[in-house]
């Protein structure tokens, strides 16, 4: 590797010349002249499901009762159902002295249970 001394006693190893390189099209000759981007995907959210859906005991009474009587009906109608249900989980976490915590956590584990007998198929 050569070496070159500059003005002011300072060594450089650089053999070339600056003025090709940096000059119009040549300043980067390796730089592509378009770039292509990917379209985005379409965000589409996240969507609840029920890994436990259609299977449980009761699933198949649920899935015919909700063909019979219709889905909106039939949801307002689980909607009563769960809403009693919480009140009545309350109630009993309200007469052992059970704290808000305690009765979040059987409000939970009552869906769960629901999830696996097939209510919420």
């Amino acid at each position: 590797m050569a070496t070159s001394v500059l003005k002011g006693g300072l060594v450089s190893s650089f053999h070339g010349s600056w003025e090709n390189e940096m000059v119009g099209d040549n300043y980067y000759p390796s730089a592509p002249r378009q770039v292509k981007v990917a379209r985005p995907a379409l965000y589409q959210p996240p969507r609840m499901k029920n890994v436990n859906e259609g299977k449980g005991i009761f699933a198949p009474v649920v899935v015919v009762t909700r063909n019979i009587i219709g889905k909106k009906r039939f949801n307002q109608l689980r909607g009563k159902a769960i809403a009693l249900h919480s009140q009545v989980i309350t109630e009993f976490c309200k007469s052992i002295g059970a704290d808000a915590k305690q009765r979040q956590g059987l409000i939970r584990l009552a869906k769960k249970n629901g999830e696996r007998l097939g209510f919420l198929a």
